[in-house]
């Protein structure tokens, strides 16, 4: 099940480089597996001072999320669009993430959470270690939100 950058960036919210995934591994009802080279191109708009942060995980993790709710949403409707609201229990057992050889592979489970609001727990890694691991939190559908309220 190898969906590639095309099709991941026609349904995640960013565009261009901005777009981190570089194909789906696998998906299932509650979790998803991505991976990702961009962390080694140079141009990553995430860079600063030519470094990736660790801390940019956050934003892979992110967009896993956001892909694996695309592929909950039906064929016809559009993903629903959101905005992370809370990051927790982050580790980072690194400092960078431009200086991984290997491909990462994005792990986001969610744990609770089917509407408006859901938290996933998330593992970057390369190969077997884990660089940075977390709990986020999206709320889901602003705009529809936003009209009941």
């Amino acid at each position: 099940m190898i969906r590639d950058h095309g099709w991941i960036a026609a349904r995640v919210p960013h565009a261009g480089a901005m777009c981190l995934l570089d194909h789906v591994v696998e998906v299932g009802d509650a979790r998803i597996v991505c991976a990702a080279v961009s962390h080694r191109d140079p141009d990553n708009p995430l860079r600063a001072h030519g470094r990736l942060s660790s801390v940019h995980a956050i934003e892979y993790a992110a967009q896993a999320m956001a892909l694996h709710r695309a592929f909950a949403a039906a064929a016809t409707n559009a993903p629903p669009r959101g905005m992370l609201t809370s990051v927790r229990a982050v580790d980072c057992r690194v400092a960078r993430l431009d200086d991984i050889a290997g491909d990462l592979r994005i792990e986001a489970t969610r744990v609770s959470g089917e509407h408006d609001i859901v938290v996933y727990a998330f593992s970057v890694r390369d190969g077997a270690r884990e660089l940075v691991s977390g709990r986020a939190s999206a709320v889901l559908d602003i705009a529809e939100i936003g009209k009941r309220q």
